[in-house]
């Protein structure tokens, strides 16, 4: 076990680059159990989750290469145990995504049920209830999940609810499906547009990516490939954030700045001066005053879920209050208790968060309990009074490259120290 230390009251300054996006990197990983040649996959970031996954394929038969320029190459066409182990998935939920790969390529999948952060309800029914109308059989446990298909057949699908993981789970099923595959109600993240993408590049059919409505035509088989994974436009989000929290000066690098438009443009309402290039983001706080300003979580192209943690600790500090309201999960205001033991002034009531901006915040031992919460705590322990300890980091290395050196290149004072009992 680790924690972080923080020296709090740094201004920040300076350039970071973008890291690769997890959540794109982790269901391109699933879906090259669909492939029949090679997959050369660039750009992934170094992350527990996506150390898990290439676990997770790599305990079902893919071979799996390092080269010396930092790709990985994956070889799936030959899995002999289609089953997703139990201590693999029960840390994280995206284990999910090779199910349907799985019933699409070898017609059977044993999979665990899924674990992850403790973020809320996040039921996998639309994947089940999908991948069942295209007729597999489906058993379960209170361990596994049991899948079934000599072939599936194309559907129409509605998603009762947007789903990121259950849209690209059955866009993943249906691509070698004898005929079209029309899914509506769609999630439209960037992630989802990338796998789309990558598939495609391999010889899949997949129209509409992006929309809410995505038609697959399934095809006989999927190919070679070499990809780059894009950027991750949440860790873009939160080194911004830490540049306005600390009255900063950041330049995030190597990130499409219109993935992070409804962020850039929350931190323009709350003060702070933006510039944009063809592939960087730029937020300057050193003049400004930052104030509160209300945030509502919704699906792309709304706010993202994955940022409303971080946003929440910059408004414990800016001048005014707001209120932030989480719509997408029931139980990610865990921080909030965390934050208040820091100073902050936050007030909950159901799905709302009543926040007062105050003065100062003051360095404290808190705990992550989750992996964008254990975000925003290090963003109030950069501008804490005092000393910050951060507890439960094992969070954080699930989605953040390397934060503790790449804040300290900023500038920050964070230090990574083992936990002796």
């Amino acid at each position: 076990m680790e924690r972080l230390i923080i020296k709090g009251g740094n201004q920040l300054h300076g350039e970071v680059d973008c890291s690769g996006a997890k959540n794109a990197g982790l269901p391109i990983l699933a879906s090259t159990i669909l492939l029949d040649g090679v997959a050369k996959i660039g750009n992934l970031p170094h992350l527990q989750d996506i150390t898990t996954m290439l676990e997770l394929l790599n305990s079902m038969g893919s071979h799996i290469n390092f080269d010396e320029n930092g790709y990985i190459e994956i070889n799936s066409s030959n899995i002999d145990l289609p089953e997703a182990r139990y201590e693999l998935v029960k840390t994280m939920r995206a284990s999910i995504l090779v199910m349907g790969p799985l019933v699409a390529k070898y017609g059977k999948a044993k999979i665990s049920q899924p674990g992850g952060c403790d973020i809320g309800s996040r039921p996998i029914d639309f994947h089940l209830s999908g991948l069942e109308k295209m007729g597999a059989e489906i058993k379960s446990d209170s361990k596994y999940i049991y899948l079934k298909a000599d072939k599936l057949k194309p559907i129409e699908f509605e998603f009762p609810k947007i789903s990121v993981t259950g849209t690209e789970n059955l866009m993943m099923a249906a691509v070698f499906t004898k005929g079209k595959t029309t899914l509506k109600n769609c999630a439209k993240e960037p992630e989802v547009v990338e796998l789309a993408n990558f598939l495609n590049k391999c010889g899949a059919s997949i129209h509409g990516a992006g929309e809410s409505t995505i038609e697959i035509t399934g095809v006989d088989s999927l190919g070679s490939v070499e990809w780059d994974v894009l950027f991750d436009r949440i860790e873009a989000g939160t080194y911004l954030v830490a540049g306005a929290i600390t009255n900063g000066h950041i330049t995030v690098k190597k990130i499409e700045p219109k993935t992070i438009q409804v962020l850039t443009n929350k931190l323009i309402e709350m003060g702070v001066h933006v510039s944009y290039g063809e592939n960087w983001v730029e937020a300057d706080a050193t003049s400004s005053e930052i104030t509160c300003v209300d945030i509502g979580t919704e699906p792309f192209p709304g706010f993202p879920t994955d940022m409303q943690a971080q946003f929440m600790a910059l408004n414990t500090i800016a001048t005014g209050s707001c209120t932030i309201e989480e719509t997408v999960f029931e139980n990610r205001f865990q921080h909030v208790s965390q934050l208040r033991k820091m100073g902050a002034d936050i007030v909950l009531s159901k799905n709302k968060a009543f926040v007062k901006g105050v003065p100062n915040l003051v360095g404290s031992e808190v705990k992550a309990s989750d992996l964008r919460a254990s975000a925003s705590l290090v963003l109030a322990g950069l501008v804490g009074k005092n000393r910050t300890q951060i507890d439960n980091i094992y969070h954080i290395d699930r989605g953040y490259e390397c934060i503790e050196e790449k804040l300290n290149k900023l500038g920050a004072d964070i230090i990574r120290e083992p936990v002796v009992y």
